[in-house]
């Protein structure tokens, strides 16, 4: 009855194909992001007094085209709705009003009626990823629909109970379902805006429908004299499976053990000397919005009250360790990483002499080079501390481990490669022979 425009959203070829095919006398235009200045074009080709502008991206099927307004409603725009939302994709625009009152915004039109037994939309198209940050993935993808749905491979496929609107760039929002932001719908325009992370883009709208999946939680030993005990405590805190890693030689090869193991992208690494709080949160999650990277929380050292990252819960992002093969002296920080300041437990380090003395050893290495390399006030401090302050069982190791990492630090002249070996358990327990003859292991 009246001309029709079918705009051209992307990403739906087959069901412009299926309503020109049913409407022979629809012409095809391209959507320019916004619908003011798409109905604009279309109101310049009209041939009748009403017309159709009607989007690509809605399921037309059961929608009657032969409903016309009544006489006092004719000078309205007629705005059906796309599933819940109001500011839909379907009008019925007269041509004449139209022209006359020129708005500049299109919801500043005089009188529109808005129906809200609307008309559903298509699915957008999808990309399932995994590997990849979320934010590369929109770097490097062609997104040709106005919409482009973003959903990591271990999320059930969602249903998306809110539909964003299409009527100007500035409700063009990228929509995050889920709690830990991984299931996104995102705008076409988002691309030109994200360099490094989604947070790059100004207009993001989080609804949190969606519950992410808890991370796996591995559990890493290496024969510590209370490994039982921790994992015990973690299975009965966590109220959930807790996979254990034991006795693999090598930092490297236990950490990537412990990748394999897990199922989740980032799983919760709790290590054999922690005693993890009850309160702590296990349905914790990374945030999708940001770069692949580690996360580490905070943990008490009970012999001299520091509380920092060292023998900490860690979020280990699964293909970062994987793909970690040559580790400086610490395997973490040699990646991308972020600290959580929450603290996760208390690290019962002090179980022997010889734990002790080798977690203090590897722990002030670190802190020297830090210190020598990129020196701040707080890493100074944590450096002083170890080697001053230690109280409690084993607290006499604690000191000589820490006094030890100097002597041989120095006896290296801080030569990287030679602070490398402190990395693994052999070259450790030969030093501690040599430092300790005359003390019992």
């Amino acid at each position: 009855m009246y001309d029709m425009f079918i705009l051209d959203m992307g990403g739906h070829d087959s069901n412009i194909t299926h309503l020109k095919e049913k409407y022979p006398h629809a012409v095809i235009t391209r959507f320019y992001s916004s619908y003011l200045d798409s109905i604009h074009r279309c109101v310049q080709l009209a041939r009748t007094k009403f017309i159709w502008v009607i989007a690509s991206c809605c399921d037309y099927d059961k929608f009657d085209f032969t409903w016309e307004p009544t006489p006092w409603e004719a000078y309205q725009i007629h705005c059906w709705a796309s599933n819940d939302q109001m500011y839909g994709d379907t009008f019925l625009i007269p041509v004449d009003e139209f022209t006359q009152q020129n708005v500049i915004q299109l919801e500043w039109y005089h009188d529109i009626n808005y129906h809200s037994d609307g008309v559903d939309r298509l699915p957008w198209p999808i990309t399932v990823y995994d590997d990849r940050s979320l934010s590369q993935e929109i770097i490097d993808i062609k997104l040709q629909s106005e919409y482009h749905l973003f959903t990591p491979t271990y999320t059930n496929f969602p249903q998306l109970d809110h539909q964003p609107a299409l009527w100007g760039a500035e409700t063009h929002q990228i929509v995050s379902y889920s709690t830990n932001n991984s299931v996104n719908l995102v705008p076409r325009c988002a691309k030109s805006f994200i360099k490094t992370q989604v947070y790059d883009y100004p207009r993001i709208r989080r609804l949190n429908t969606i519950s992410s999946d808890p991370l796996d939680i591995i559990y890493i030993s290496n024969g510590e004299p209370d490994e039982e005990k921790w994992y015990n405590h973690t299975v009965k805190t966590s109220g959930r499976e807790v996979k254990w890693i034991r006795g693999v030689n090598g930092r490297t090869a236990a950490y990537q053990a412990a990748a394999h193991a897990s199922d989740t992208p980032w799983f919760l690494t709790v290590f054999a000397k922690l005693e993890v709080l009850p309160d702590f949160n296990w349905f914790w999650q990374p945030d999708y919005f940001q770069e692949h990277k580690h996360y580490i929380f905070n943990a008490l050292n009970p012999l001299n009250g520091l509380e920092y990252g060292h023998q900490a819960m860690i979020a280990y992002h699964k293909n970062l360790v994987l793909n970690n093969n040559n580790p400086g002296i610490d395997f973490t920080l040699s990646q991308p990483h972020t600290v959580i300041p929450i603290l996760s437990g208390i690290a019962h380090f002090n179980q022997d002499p010889w734990m002790t003395w080798r977690t203090a050893f590897r722990e002030v290495i670190k802190l020297i080079q830090t210190v020598q390399l990129t020196p701040t006030i707080e890493t100074e401090h944590r450096l002083k501390v170890w080697l001053t302050r230690a109280e409690g069982n084993h607290a006499e190791w604690c000191l000589k481990g820490a006094n030890d990492a100097v002597d041989y630090y120095n006896s290296v002249f801080g030569v990287s490669t030679s602070l490398q070996k402190t990395f693994e358990w052999d070259f450790l327990l030969k030093t501690f022979d040599r430092y300790n003859a005359q003390q019992p292991r």
